[in-house]
């Protein structure tokens, strides 16, 4: 087995073993990919004050989310498609989240469903809702998901309407591949991955398959969001799924304080700062750019968790001390995932908990609940001087 010691390590093998289609789903974002690449590089401008003789003994990085015990705040995020990066891919990593101490989030648009991922934990586990058109099928998706015990749901708000990712559609993207010339040369050189995945009877999108009626082609993600999801979606909208499921909400999407106020109003648990990995519109600025004044607007009313660009335990501790009180991972545990399976998802867990925790030693703090902003050099101007700002 290769030594591991850096997410950078999984990406690359990651990449050896994944169809391509599947490989630039993860690895790619919106039109000319400018918020994707801001994401990464914005936490690369902010700098760590360093601090000694201070006793490091007795460290800890655990925390809470929405009030559940965390071994460190980093939650897996919702990533769909997951059971194609891995054969049952969403069950491999919800027990990996699971055996780890943190939380994972469930894809509506996951290849294993709702009651796949259930059956084979034994935790509860977050879940993640699009919405759609059909709202009796919404509320049929609410209801497995109380069914299955998920103890949160996390709304996303950013995606009424498909971003356009031009990898994407280049590659003709579906679960599972239609078998063009060009994918079946890509899939004779994934051998393992393709025997992995006859072994599975999970290929198709699990918590649609079956359940939706008129859709007329499944195996495609751009088709189907098309077709369902809402683009009628507003705060009205909002607060009725969170009446509906009537228990911990989280709000996922929120990158303008005026959105995050309206999100604290409604009486959400928590909102994630959020870009969708830089999949949506192209040209927002980066998560940990817009957080401070989020964090300003709303952060003594609403439990404030970043998402977006964290590829290492240091991202992790620039955006707690910055203020955020939870994170969320997707690129960094899908390149484990795809790479080796449920050990890889474990594998990122432990780079990322490590450079957390040596990280914050080294800036003199012993607990996550000690992270401050006196331990960031953050550049001057660092949000930006915008035009009517």
């Amino acid at each position: 087995m290769p030594v591991i010691t850096e997410i950078e390590d999984l990406k690359r093998i990651y990449r050896r073993r994944v169809p391509k289609m599947f490989y630039d789903y993860t690895e790619s974002g919106s039109w000319t990919e400018q918020t994707f690449r801001d994401n990464s590089s914005d936490f690369d401008a902010i700098r760590l004050r360093q601090r000694v003789a201070v006793d490091m003994t007795g460290r800890s990085t655990a925390s809470q989310m929405v009030g559940q015990e965390v071994a460190m705040p980093v939650a897996l995020a919702p990533v769909g498609l997951t059971g194609m990066q891995h054969a049952d891919g969403e069950i491999k990593a919800a027990r990996a989240a699971e055996a780890f101490g943190v939380p994972f989030t469930l894809s509506t648009m996951s290849i294993c469903s709702i009651e796949d991922v259930a059956a084979k934990t034994d935790k509860p586990f977050w879940f993640q809702l699009y919405t759609m058109k059909d709202t009796d099928y919404t509320a049929r998706l609410i209801q497995r998901a109380k069914d299955a015990g998920c103890s949160a749901l996390v709304i996303t708000l950013d995606l009424q309407i498909l971003g356009q990712r031009h990898k994407d559609l280049k590659n003709g993207l579906s679960a599972p591949p239609k078998l063009t010339i060009a994918t079946m040369l890509n899939l004779a050189t994934k051998w393992a991955w393709g025997l992995e995945m006859m072994g599975t009877r999970r290929r198709q999108f699990g918590n649609i398959v079956g359940h939706v009626k008129g859709i007329s082609d499944t195996s495609s993600l751009a088709s189907w969001t098309n077709e369902q999801f809402d683009p009628s979606l507003d705060w009205g909208k909002v607060e009725t799924l969170m009446e509906q499921w009537g228990g911990k909400v989280i709000l996922k999407g929120i990158l303008d304080a005026e959105d995050a106020r309206m999100a604290a109003k409604l009486g959400a648990d928590a909102i994630v700062v959020s870009n969708h990995g830089g999949r949506q519109l192209d040209g927002a600025l980066s998560s940990i750019r817009v957080l401070p004044a989020i964090l300003d607007a709303v952060g003594d009313q609403v439990e404030v968790h970043l998402d977006s660009g964290i590829r290492s335990g240091q991202d992790v501790l620039k955006a707690l001390a910055m203020g955020a009180k939870g994170t969320y991972v997707g690129r960094a545990y899908v390149y484990g995932l795809g790479a080796m399976g449920q050990k890889g998802v474990t594998r990122a867990l432990e780079v990322i908990h490590k450079e957390l925790d040596v990280s914050m030693a080294l800036c003199g703090r012993r607990r996550v609940d000690e992270l401050d902003r006196d331990i960031l050099l953050v550049p001057e101007d660092f949000e930006g001087r915008w035009q009517g700002n």
